[in-house]
């Protein structure tokens, strides 16, 4: 009997998943970032935009390019807030956050782009891939799809 209580006392208490308000905790720090990326892109701050981006993030842009780093995400989302994008609005809503341990997560987004000129309104389904370090939660990877127009 013992041991049964044990095993189950084990099972319990050292299963290796989080407390549900650490949990709670880090999903909000999560949204937070997303809501930073919707900050950023809305005031037109490359700046604001990567802050929530790891030093070293990898990030693939809707068009298929590949970015690496934050100092980079920063300096090409200002120069598109600064010409192209200037006239656009973001929505993000995050859809799914996963665990895949305590300290990693995946976090889809889907993003609703406006404009004034609708060739520039675009739909897309954003993959960002999360991880915990000292200064909190941070993008380490960002992969952002175009969604096709339905119909």
């Amino acid at each position: 009997m013992k041991t049964l209580v044990f095993v189950t006392l084990l099972m319990l208490g050292f299963s290796g998943q989080t407390e549900p308000d650490s949990r709670v905790a880090d999903e909000a720090a999560m949204r937070e970032s997303v809501k930073q990326l919707e900050t950023g892109w809305n005031t037109k701050s490359g700046a604001l935009f990567a802050k929530p981006f790891a030093e070293d993030a990898d990030y693939v842009v809707i068009n298929g390019n590949y970015i690496k780093g934050r100092a980079v995400i920063e300096s090409q989302h200002q120069r598109i807030f600064d010409t192209i994008y200037k006239d656009t609005n973001l929505t993000l809503t995050v859809k799914q956050i996963r665990f895949l341990r305590a300290d990693v997560a995946v976090v889809h987004v889907e993003g609703h782009r406006t404009s004034t000129t609708q060739a520039l309104a675009q739909d897309a389904m954003m993959t960002l891939m999360m991880t915990k370090e000292k200064p909190g939660w941070v993008i380490t990877a960002f992969q952002n799809t175009a969604v096709a127009p339905r119909g």
